[in-house]
């Protein structure tokens, strides 16, 4: 038989706030490692907006004699050259990012009990982590 529970005691503002401390902490955290993860150079040569100009002039002359299951993937390929090329002169700007890292990473890590080489191993910058306070022995 299943015993009962007294009343829920209230949060004390103490807890409160340490809770939305450490969801402001996480996402400060999550943010910065997803930007990292979307700006990890990728393998091979890279693309100049030269090389993704010249492939979009291409196409466009292509289209031209296309059949139809070809015009398909020629559309396709131009439409994802366009967006690389907007990405690519949007730029990323990761400093803003990286500054309020620097703000929380030891305090989030102490409390995670994440290590320096943890960070290291998710592509966090040594500069950034001694930045935040780290030492390699951390």
């Amino acid at each position: 038989m299943a015993t009962k529970r007294g009343p829920k005691s209230p949060m004390s503002a103490q807890h409160k706030q340490a809770l939305a401390t450490g969801r402001v902490e996480g996402r400060v955290v999550r943010d910065y490692l997803e930007a990292l993860r979307n700006n990890r150079p990728k393998r091979g040569r890279k693309r100049t907006p030269e090389s993704i100009k010249r492939r979009l002039k291409a196409i466009k002359s292509e289209l031209e004699s296309a059949d139809a299951l070809n015009e398909l993937k020629l559309v396709q390929e131009q439409m994802d050259l366009e967006q690389e090329l907007a990405g690519l002169n949007a730029g990323v700007d990761l400093s803003g990012l990286e500054a309020k890292f620097i703000k929380v990473a030891k305090a989030y890590s102490e409390r995670q009990g994440i290590t320096y080489s943890a960070w290291r191993k998710v592509g966090v910058e040594p500069r950034v982590l001694k930045a935040a306070g780290f030492n390699r022995a951390d």
